[in-house]
């Protein structure tokens, strides 16, 4: 690691005042499951929804399970919710004096869906032909106004909940990144355009000096666990936290982090050995690397090696440093499978 004030200049912080996060080149993450449960309740606990037919009220979140976090990658914000809701209605009809009651489900409150596709399921304690009246209320008209209250928790997370996250550029490092954006080694989620990298693909590939990396990481899972873990669209979803595209098979495509990873599957040695034509999407166009995944399940744990060759000399260092970051230890910290010291 370079002393202070020394190496990369992007990584230097001291001219920050709060010395931290210097032109947002870090990965920066932010729990925002607490701020969640207190927004959804505050937006749905109390709410009326009334007509000339019926008057109900939302009294009570009775169950709210999921995560939400917001990320900083590089000054882009991604976001990743998922929640599990259920909620009790109380409710009349309009001049009647008997209460009727119930239960509205909300299974699949995330970003992979459109808010109009988000399910809200009505359901009613003791069916009976008043209680049922309202149920059909809620159902038809009900299940709208909830989902309006719904886009107001997620255009709140996305506006409210992350001020601050992405902190201002000094004037003389705006200026000097538009003069050298196109020689920016970048991470895992850089938008670097490099249209007028070189004049042609085939001199992209030909005239990039690349180099090797060789690791071995230990996690406390199968071997089976850790093929799954990238082959498996779920587990990729999750230890990368955002949508993915996963064909395993021999040829299939992948693209993963926003599509800033992306490439194809050249081999699959079931939970033994896997091969990947690799690239990011910033590299000079029709640069891959190559990635092979030995695995090896020793008896209380499993040891991976993994050598990537083709990397761009430019980007070793960075390469090394976001596959810990976004693959290890999110994998570990995700899946539990531990920390090896």
């Amino acid at each position: 690691m370079a002393r202070w004030g020394e190496g990369d200049p992007r990584w230097i912080v001291e001219e920050r005042p709060d010395a931290k996060n210097v032109n947002n080149w870090h990965w920066t993450e932010k729990n925002a499951c607490s701020w969640s449960t207190d927004k959804l309740k505050s937006l749905l606990v109390g709410a009326q929804i009334d007509s000339d037919l019926a008057l109900v009220k939302l009294t009570d979140l009775d169950k709210i399970e999921g995560d939400a976090y917001v990320n900083n990658r590089k000054g882009k914000l991604i976001f990743f919710y998922e929640w599990v809701l259920t909620l009790t209605w109380k409710g009349k009809l309009v001049g009647a004096s008997s209460e009727h009651e119930g239960k509205i489900q909300i299974p699949n409150l995330s970003e992979e869906n459109d808010m109009s596709e988000v399910e809200v399921l009505v359901t009613l304690k003791e069916s009976n032909p008043e209680g049922e009246i309202i149920k059909d209320f809620l159902h038809h008209r009900g299940c709208e106004q909830v989902r309006e209250k719904l886009q107001n928790y997620v255009d709140s997370l996305k506006q409210e909940f992350t001020k601050g996250m992405i902190l201002p550029k000094k004037e003389s490092e705006e200026s000097k990144d538009k003069e050298q954006i196109n020689n920016l080694s970048s991470g895992f989620t850089a938008k670097v355009q490099m249209n007028n990298y070189v004049s042609s693909s085939k001199a992209a590939s030909s005239s990039i000096a690349t180099d090797t990396l060789e690791v071995s990481q230990s996690f406390q899972c199968r071997g089976e666990d850790f093929f799954l873990s990238l082959t498996d669209p779920e587990m990729v979803s999750k230890f990368t936290m955002g949508p993915c595209l996963i064909e395993a098979r021999e040829g299939g495509k992948f693209e993963l982090l926003n599509k800033n990873i992306l490439g194809e599957f050249v081999e699959l040695v079931k939970d033994k050995k896997i091969v990947q034509r690799w690239r990011l999407r910033d590299w000079p166009e029709n640069h891959f690397s190559t990635v092979t995944f030995v695995i090896d399940q020793q008896e209380d744990h499993t040891v991976v090696k993994i050598t990537q060759t083709g990397i761009p000399k430019s980007e070793l260092d960075i390469t090394r440093e976001n596959w810990a970051r976004y693959y290890w230890d999110s994998m570990k910290r995700v899946f539990g499978w531990g920390y090896f010291m």
